[in-house]
């Protein structure tokens, strides 16, 4: 497989990923996602402004959040996030 090919099935299957979080999934709160699998969404908009910051792109973090959540993280948070419990 050549270079350009793996890097076009690779932004495939990250666009796939957020928007299956974004879209199928938001009852799924980030610190659940922390927990078991070591990341979420807050790492996934991070591992992005990182990128963009490779490439000599500056980002914010709150526009790097933005641009996965497709919302500000107020919206989201008022829209999506639940109370934590204690076992969380």
């Amino acid at each position: 497989m050549d270079t350009q090919t793996q890097i076009e099935l690779e932004a495939a299957a990250f666009r796939r990923l957020q928007h299956h979080l974004m879209q199928e999934r938001k009852d799924v709160q980030n610190i659940d996602m922390m927990n078991l699998a070591g990341f979420c969404r807050n790492c996934l908009s991070r591992w992005y402004q990182e990128a963009a910051a490779e490439k000599g792109i500056s980002i914010s973090k709150d526009m790097a959040r933005e641009s996965f959540y497709g919302m500000t993280m107020k919206e989201w948070k008022s829209n999506y996030q639940t109370s934590t419990t204690d076992e969380q």
